[in-house]
């Protein structure tokens, strides 16, 4: 028998509200965690470090008067560092590493009053939008577990849509919310650059482009852990302004009429699955009978000099990690032994790029920012597909076998600029962007930007769809993501194996 049948229809709020009018402990309610854990992650490898062992003795020290005391929760094995708990980013050079300390946000998620019982799987160093470390396998997808829950936060994606957690931590440095979020038929908001702490040991997140949130199956999770988490910490480069009113009142108010643009078009100029346009068609005449304007137009940015640029921050930020593991160990990283193919080849790219490709790279972000703020004078939210296809299956958007030998011998040439000019590395990342082009773009202006799961395919995987704003406006995000709630109800929706 399933123990509390209702926690799977609960979000963080009920959980926290039924523990303060005491109709559940909090020992009920992580126990009804702890027991989907050990029936559902088997299927689906969500969790890949627990520490339900320590549970009690960590909670000790939240604050009784927390919002959300009591409510279980998961951490993304990146980024987000736990004192004395395992932090491996997804790689086996970091397998045995245990910070001695607590991230800003980890200090936040604790002061917030939330059970952390473990740790979520992650692309090595999250560098893929797909979630199969070597370390550790893949992670599937509640959905259908022949596909994957997208990544780089597959796992806490995963973890959430298979009702183990209610929410649980992730972070975006070029959709690894939102694309999770379209997956597994959740609500994932990418912050503002900014808008949530990154220290103490990092003072930008891939140079401002990554920012940590969670994801969530309701809208006020999301607002209200945004409520709790946002602010800037000491050092930090971006302080922001808070918004008037808290993330969560203003989920209660509805959004004034809103002039939202659209495209369906792939800015790579590949094809966009007919699901994912369908998803955006059927969401423009929702809207438009909830009294928004909406029409076809798009901001005007050199789509395929952004990936460029995207690329160039990602393989330059992926040489200063594996540069600075480096340091640290005394030793090269060996291939295929410390850290997977990709990776390695990832941080010797990176080595062939000029301090000059670089600054430029930065420079044209500034440019993007402003096409993108020239756009919003004339419209309030950009909507795209969240993804251009349906999520793939596992193993799809992973170098094949014979890719990765071939990778082998190219990383073995002496010379990086070799590598760079072989233009393989290129043609695999370009495998990816094809499939998952929409997401970049708000990373590298720091827009806020959120994928709503408004839409299920025939063949049963969610299709979510994204929402643009400007600059630090959070609220209106929200607003219009409640909206978008109370309309489609995509809560009721949850994978049928789950409950057996």
């Amino acid at each position: 028998m399933v123990r509390l049948p209702e926690y799977d229809d609960m979000d963080a709020i009920d959980i926290a509200q039924a523990i303060a009018n005491k109709e559940l402990s909090v020992d009920d309610v992580v126990d009804a965690a702890i027991e989907r854990m050990d029936k559902r992650n088997g299927h689906i490898n969500a969790v890949v470090t627990p520490m339900i062992s320590r549970w009690k003795d960590d909670f000790k020290q939240a604050p009784q008067d927390s919002v959300l005391y009591g409510v279980p929760f998961l951490l993304k094995d990146l980024v987000a560092a736990y004192e004395g708990v395992p932090f491996s980013c997804g790689s086996r050079v970091l397998v045995d590493y245990i910070p001695d300390h607590d991230s800003e946000m980890v200090k936040r998620f604790k002061q917030a009053g939330l059970v952390h019982l473990g740790k979520t799987n992650t692309p090595e160093f999250g560098l893929m939008g797909v979630t199969e470390p070597e370390l550790f396998g893949p992670t599937r997808n509640p959905w259908n577990l022949d596909h994957t829950p997208g990544g780089s936060s597959g796992g806490s994606g995963a973890a959430v849509a298979s009702r183990i957690v209610p929410v649980a931590s992730a972070g975006d440095g070029g959709g690894s919310i939102r694309i999770p979020a379209s997956c597994c038929g959740l609500f994932g908001l990418k912050p503002s650059r900014g808008r949530t702490p990154t220290g103490p040991d990092q003072g930008q997140l891939w140079q401002g482009a990554a920012v940590e949130h969670v994801l969530s199956r309701s809208v006020r999770d999301s607002a209200l852990m945004l409520d709790l988490t946002a602010g800037s910490d000491h050092g930090a480069h971006f302080p922001i302004a808070k918004p008037e009113i808290s993330y969560l009142k203003a989920t209660k108010d509805a959004p004034r009429k809103l002039r939202i643009a659209f495209s369906t078009k792939n800015p790579t100029g590949g094809k966009v699955h007919p699901e994912c346009v369908r998803a955006i068609e059927e969401t423009a005449r929702l809207l438009v009978s909830l009294g928004h304007e909406v029409e076809e137009a798009q901001p005007e940015y050199d789509a395929q000099k952004l990936y460029q640029c995207y690329l160039s921050m990602n393989l330059g930020e992926t040489a200063a990690s594996i540069g600075h593991i480096e340091e640290e160990l005394g030793r090269p990283l060996k291939p295929g032994q410390d850290i997977e193919v990709m990776t390695a080849m990832l941080a010797k790219l990176g080595k062939a790029y000029s301090a000059k490709e670089f600054a430029q790279a930065l420079h044209a972000w500034n440019l993007y920012a402003r096409a993108l703020g020239e756009f919003h004078k004339t419209y309030d939210l950009y909507m795209t597909p969240t993804m251009a296809d349906l999520p793939a299956k596992v193993g799809e958007l992973m170098p094949s076998p014979v890719e990765k030998i071939v990778l082998r011998g190219l990383y073995k040439l002496p010379v990086a600029g070799l590598l760079k000019r072989a233009g393989i590395f290129e043609q695999l990342a370009f495998r990816q962007l094809e499939k998952l082009p929409f997401t970049q773009l708000a990373n590298l202006t720091g827009q806020p930007a959120m994928s709503v799961p408004a839409h299920w395919a025939d063949n049963g995987l969610p299709v979510g769809v994204q929402f643009m704003a400007p600059m630090g406006d959070e609220t209106t995000l929200f607003q219009l993501a409640a909206q978008l709630e109370a309309e489609l109800k995509w809560q009721a929706h949850k994978p049928a194996w789950i409950e057996h």
